[in-house]
């Protein structure tokens, strides 16, 4: 498998990095896939990384400026491109196929399908104003020119902040991811779940699952993550 470095700037004004993946033995233009990675994933690239947040609209028109790039790639089919995704992500790209019709078909894995509930189940809710009120101060600071807000991905101290109890930013990322919306216009697609997943519960995804249209397939695992 041969791999190629990658490089094309957004929307927003940022420089996207991946490697494109070509299989042996394979003649003419491949079909492809585009890897959307969870929310908390990165990989510094020389000098110029530096961390832009985790807000899904921005995210998902990132999505579609990949797809825009991968159509113009020399070596790969304009009308064969799938999208991968996971979580956070995955929530991203069901969005994405219900209003980008250049998407074939994708394969989400317990995705994050409604900000909104997905928050009030993660956080209780007396912990909510304040989490209301720290995103309001970190819209000031920001607005101000100081450096914003960031939080560990996880911790071994069960009342610190992190990516699994109180983020800071859950008020402005997960709370405005809303998949479910769109559900009833998505297609060709397919869904992985984890049965016992309390991340993003599997109730939520279930009912964007009936909603939308065929060709689709749902695969149900037991455990709790995939």
């Amino acid at each position: 498998m041969s791999r190629e470095y990658i490089e094309f700037q957004v929307q927003d004004n940022v420089t996207l990095r991946s490697w494109l993946y070509k299989p042996a033995g394979v003649f003419g233009r491949p079909e492809a896939t585009i890897h959307n990675h969870v929310c908390w994933l990165g990989k510094p690239q020389r000098n110029e990384y530096r961390p832009h947040g985790i807000i899904p609209s921005i995210q998902v028109s990132n999505v579609q400026d990949a797809i825009t790039y991968t159509q113009g790639h020399p070596n790969i089919d304009v009308t064969k491109v799938a999208l991968w995704g996971s979580s956070y992500s995955g929530g991203h790209i069901l969005q994405v196929t219900a209003i980008d019709k250049r998407v074939k078909a994708i394969i989400s894995q317990a995705p994050m399908v409604s900000g909104w509930e997905t928050l009030l189940r993660l956080i209780r809710p007396d912990l909510v104003p304040g989490i209301n009120a720290l995103f309001a101060g970190d819209r000031l600071v920001r607005a101000a020119g100081q450096a914003a807000a960031t939080i560990p991905v996880s911790d071994t101290n069960t009342l610190a902040p992190r990516r699994y109890q109180v983020p800071k930013l859950l008020r402005s990322t997960l709370g405005g991811g809303q998949s479910l919306r769109g559900s009833g216009r998505m297609s060709t697609c397919t869904i992985a779940l984890a049965r016992e997943d309390v991340t993003t519960s599997v109730d939520i995804s279930l009912a964007a699952y009936q909603k939308a249209r065929e060709p689709k397939q749902l695969c149900v695992t037991s455990g709790w993550a995939l």
